[in-house]
């Protein structure tokens, strides 16, 4: 992943400012991925946030759960320090780690593990292995709640993913030099299609996987403990 920890080290910066034009169904993609959290927002939860980044994942999580301890994880320290400034003074317990998913490792004590925008950046037998680490880090009853992109099926569908993606980006108001910088970043980009990612979670030893939310690229899917 050293493509991609170069481009977010580089756009940690202007990151947030289009999430909101960059990913044109920003509200429902993250809403559905709290919704699917199976713990009353008083439960105190354990959380490890996979390619947390900026910590918007993380920061939603939060106000939704205020009982919440989250670990933050990402490959860039810029993206982290941004998390950091975002918590900073909030009562939260919150930690950061650097780590690269393909090679991170985990303990075997959490109730909950998410990630957004993140794990399609890996190679395909690294995201199956990442799969198989989150499950084992898991409490039984918890859950992964994976917020990502996913390749088109077919050629002709992911044409239509990209054309959309750029259709919707400019309407929504991104600027031509948010638009290159996330086609940069896009290099780096690994997709796996959802009904791959699907299979590899059940072969993990998931139940109930299942897809929550999808919209062209962008998907909400995950499993159970």
């Amino acid at each position: 992943m050293t493509d991609a920890k170069h481009a977010f080290d580089a756009d940690a910066g202007i990151y947030d400012r289009s999430r909101r034009q960059l990913v044109w169904c920003f509200d429902d993609f993250y809403r559905t991925a709290l919704d699917v959290i199976p713990f009353t927002t008083d439960t105190a939860i354990r959380v490890l946030d996979l390619g947390a980044g900026t910590g918007l994942l993380s920061w939603s999580i939060a106000a939704a759960f205020p009982r919440a301890d989250i670990t933050m994880v990402d490959i860039s320290e810029e993206m982290l320090s941004r998390a950091r400034e975002r918590f900073a003074g909030k009562s939260h317990a919150v930690r950061f780690a650097v780590a690269d998913l393909a090679h991170a490792t985990f303990d075997s004590s959490y109730d909950l593990i998410v990630s957004a925008l993140a794990i399609h950046h890996l190679a395909h037998d690294d995201k199956q292995r990442l799969f198989r680490k989150v499950y084992a880090a898991l409490h039984p009853g918890g859950a992964f709640i994976d917020a990502d992109q996913a390749l088109g099926p077919t050629a002709a569908s992911e044409a239509r993913y990209e054309d959309m993606w750029l259709q919707r980006a400019r309407e929504q108001g991104a600027s031509d030099g948010d638009i290159a910088a996330a086609i940069e970043r896009m290099r780096a980009d690994r997709n796996a299609t959802l009904a791959e990612q699907l299979r590899w979670l059940e072969e993990a030893g998931f139940r109930d996987v299942d897809c929550w939310y999808k919209f062209y690229r962008f998907a909400v899917f995950g499993g159970f403990k």
